[in-house]
């Protein structure tokens, strides 16, 4: 039985910090507006509650999947907190490396190539935020 509207949106918001990360997540928040708000509360309890949740993987390789999606659509926003999230899942840059390397043969080389790009510079963003720390 799935539990009500309010549970699924707080148990999926808890998937969307630890995911993503809390400033990620708040500054994503701020910008709810009356026009977004329900898309935000229905990805919110769907995807990071009833599909992030599920007990058929671990997050490490739902990470794994959905980096491979997001660069083979070319969806390079989504990629790019993906990739934050993936570190914070447990993947290293090099399990991103090895994840990018079979997108190649199975989506195309240069939507691999643009995503090494695009990993790069996330990498480059937390190397940068950390000397700040």
């Amino acid at each position: 039985m799935m539990a009500d509207d309010k549970t699924r949106y707080a148990e999926g918001m808890t998937t969307r910090r630890a995911v993503l990360g809390g400033p990620y997540v708040d500054k994503a928040s701020s910008g709810l507006t009356d026009f977004n708000g329900e898309w935000q509360e229905f990805i919110t309890r769907t995807a990071w509650n009833d599909i992030w949740n599920r007990p058929g993987l671990p997050r490490r390789e739902r990470s794994i999947i959905v980096l491979a999606i997001a660069a083979s659509l070319g969806a390079w926003g989504e990629f790019r907190i993906h990739v934050r999230g993936a570190l914070n899942n447990g993947l290293s840059r090099d399990d991103i490396k090895e994840v990018l390397m079979q997108t190649a043969i199975y989506a195309g080389v240069p939507a691999a190539n643009h995503a090494f790009k695009e990993a790069a510079s996330v990498f480059a963003e937390i190397e940068a935020e950390a000397a700040k720390s």
